[in-house]
């Protein structure tokens, strides 16, 4: 999209036809329309491409007339992470470093009297300007330009709140590591923390999470988000008066897209790994947030379970848990893995395929998946890991579905329950 063509999208009619074909496949509207130079075809197509998949990942926000670039739509944040992230923060003004498509400062408006957007690129910011308004977000002042320069601009003590979500992807190179993002969190830790009080850090769900606090020496919290078992986004927070050499707590948060509850494990010390002799009745897998936050241990603390080996976060026990913040599974047969003797043990089970899942074991899924000829299967489930004394073992298993599991409440948005270590 280009400017020009933004100005042509935002007349009325335009948008008129947009909302007439939004459920059309984007290149048969291209090529029904083929012909009339009067209209923006191409950037209307994308429109409507982009419309279809901000359905599903802005569910709210995508009932207005919004605009948005491929991109930006991409990095944005899903509106269950966003309003999670809000949650987080209040107060009376906010500074939304990187406001990109403005999803999260939407909803950082609803938390703080006012919010300045900050974003250097035009386009998006006539993009956001125009869905700020259509979703009648008034408390918001968008801003043209390099938001650390103009971050330099304002007296310290401005905000009460700083989110940056620092753009990781630099002429088309991912990165991940936060001196490798723009703008530098790092290298503007104490500029940041004149400003505001707090700072919130939206950084890569793959972000190692140790030795942060020798980056970012106001660091308290590390929060790890996932949505439906999908690991999103970590959440670094910072204080100004928090001392440099404090704890780091960590705490792993997990949304369900199809319910309103939210569960969080909370880190507090270390908490031993409890492994049992042998795989039991049930096998668990923990939700990835909990897994990325190394909060397994706590979970199965609290839950009474026992890790199958040290090295790996499954868990195992003989009872079955009917709500579990991950996948739990029915064991059916535990066996050591021996190359030699697999090939008879997959035939007695009638094993044609399976979904394989494979942690500290020497082949790969795919190596595994050509030898003993396994098509994709999710019915049976091939576990290949480890035992208790390191030696290979695989776990056929089926997976349980709690009997509710389509019957979640769609209210009470920040209802929490929650595993804590004290």
């Amino acid at each position: 999209m280009t400017h020009d063509e933004l100005k042509i999208l935002l007349q009325s009619d335009i948008q008129a036809l947009l909302a007439e074909y939004r459920t059309d496949d984007p290149a048969a509207f291209a090529l029904q329309f083929h012909g009339r130079s009067e209209l923006p075809i191409r950037a209307m197509a994308e429109q409507l491409a982009c419309r279809q998949r901000a359905v599903k990942k802005l569910p709210a926000l995508s009932q207005h007339n919004q605009l948005y670039t491929p991109l930006a739509l991409e990095q944005s944040s899903g509106e269950l992470t966003a309003a999670y992230k809000a949650s987080l923060m209040s107060g009376k003004r906010a500074l939304d470093l990187t406001g990109g498509l403005g999803v999260d400062t939407m909803f950082l408006a609803r938390m703080f009297q006012e919010v300045v957007y900050c974003e250097r690129d035009s386009l998006l910011c006539a993009v956001a300007g125009h869905n700020l308004k259509v979703a009648g977000v008034a408390n918001v002042e968008v801003k043209n330009g390099d938001s650390m320069s103009m971050l330099a601009e304002y007296p310290d003590n401005s905000f009460d709140w700083i989110f940056v979500d620092p753009a990781r992807r630099e002429q088309g190179q991912r990165s991940i590591a936060l001196e490798a993002a723009s703008p530098d969190v790092v290298a503007s830790h104490d500029l940041l923390l004149r400003h505001a009080q707090r700072v919130c850090i939206k950084a890569s769900p793959a972000l190692e999470i140790n030795g942060l606090k020798k980056l970012l020496p106001a660091l308290h919290t590390i929060v790890v988000v996932s949505v439906d078992r999908e690991c999103k986004e970590i959440l670094l927070m910072l204080e100004r008066a928090y001392p440099s050499d404090g704890p780091v707590h960590v705490k792993a948060v997990c949304l369900n897209a199809d319910s309103s509850e939210i569960t969080e494990v909370v880190g507090g010390g270390e908490t031993p790994r409890v492994v049992a002799a042998a795989v039991k009745e049930y096998l668990y897998e923990p939700d990835p947030a909990i897994i990325k936050a190394r909060l397994s241990a706590v979970l199965a603390r609290d839950a009474g379970l026992q890790f199958v080996n040290r090295s790996v976060d499954y868990l195992t026990a003989d009872r079955h848990i009917e709500v579990f913040t991950g996948r739990s599974f029915r064991v059916v047969e535990c066996i050591p893995y021996k190359p030699k003797s697999f090939r008879t043990f997959l035939e007695r089970h009638a094993i044609a395929g399976a979904s394989i899942q494979r942690r500290d074991f020497p082949l790969s899924v795919e190596a595994l998946r050509k030898k003993y000829r396994l098509r994709e299967s999710e019915r049976a489930f091939l576990f290949f890991t480890r035992d208790a004394l390191g030696h290979p073992l695989c776990i056929y298993a089926l997976r349980c579905f709690p009997a509710d599991e389509q019957l979640a409440d769609q209210e009470n948005l920040f209802g929490v329950k929650g595993f804590r270590s004290d």
